[in-house]
């Protein structure tokens, strides 16, 4: 009997059967739309940084893939680390199709199983470089089924806000607590403040953020009322006091303010004309006499 790939085996390698006996089984899934109507739900997916469904399974070490049975139901696929010897097991589903073979070299962050890779997971074998590469890709690859081209700028800005804020590990000789999350630049602000002072700077791990959520934990609450839920983040923002500085594009907008860019940053606002010299007409420093222009030069 041909199976499929992602056929489920009820029997074992030489066992007896009888008619009518369940050999395998097969799952049905729908009709999966390829259009852009299909692909429009996973771009909503990747930038709200949701967990797929039927995720794929990601190596977490390099190394040679080795097959290491079945347990608890599930086929056990080993990566093992050729210059540590270090090992890492994955438990793969038996209905999942295995896309590397033993004895295959695989990379940090390689997919061994069919399916979306999950971004947080990425995020955490690989780093953010890696996670933001992967996001950039992946939202492109959706447009490109289309014939839409997108330069990739767009989107990088987008990524860019997902990935903002970090979370402390270590709070150091600093203010930060303990899981608290911050703007990457305050975190950085801080640090340098610490070392310059001969304190312990803190540590932190990188956070992915969907995009509504990043907008609404935005620093300003001028910014975060304009886009959702503005009774709730004004009623915040007047409970705790808080103080915009009115640093981003959207908050000096509704202020009525320039907007920090060009030469609205607040270090050309401040730029005056400065008088050099004594201004010299063309007539005067050039004269009638060749010799006279030569001495104003060296004058000059």
């Amino acid at each position: 009997y041909p199976m499929s790939v992602d056929a489920v085996m009820s029997v074992e390698d030489g066992q007896e059967i009888q008619a009518g006996d369940v050999v395998a089984r097969i799952p049905r899934e729908g009709a999966k739309t390829k259009d852009i109507t299909g692909g429009l739900p996973r771009v909503a997916e990747l930038v709200e940084a949701r967990t797929p469904k039927e995720a794929a399974e990601i190596a977490k070490i390099e190394g040679i893939v080795e097959l290491g049975g079945i347990a608890k139901g599930k086929r056990k696929l080993i990566v093992r680390d050729t210059v540590t010897g270090a090992e890492e097991e994955h438990l793969i589903p038996m209905n999942k199709h295995v896309i590397v073979f033993p004895g295959d070299f695989v990379h940090k962050g390689q997919q061994l199983t069919e399916g979306p890779i999950v971004p947080q997971e990425l995020l955490e074998v690989c780093g953010p470089q890696d996670l933001q590469e992967y996001l950039v890709n992946e939202v492109q690859a959706v447009y490109r089924l289309q014939g839409v081209e997108i330069n990739d700028k767009h989107i990088e800005v987008i990524v860019r806000q997902m990935l903002r804020k970090v979370k402390i590990t270590d709070p150091g000789d600093t203010e930060f607590l303990w899981g608290e999350q911050v703007e990457k630049q305050t975190f950085q602000e801080v640090n340098q403040n610490a070392v310059a002072e001969g304190r312990r700077p803190a540590e932190a791990s990188p956070v992915l953020l969907g995009i509504t959520k990043a907008a609404l934990e935005t620093e300003s609450f001028i910014s975060a009322a304009s886009f959702q839920d503005t009774t709730r983040v004004l009623t915040k923002a007047a409970t705790l006091g808080m103080v915009d500085a009115l640093r981003g594009f959207k908050e000096n907008v509704i202020m009525g303010r320039l907007i920090p860019a060009g030469t609205g940053f607040p270090m050309y606002r401040d730029i005056k004309p400065v008088k050099l010299g004594e201004e010299i007409s063309v007539e005067d420093l050039l004269g009638s006499d060749p010799l006279a222009f030569e001495e104003k030069v060296e004058e000059l």
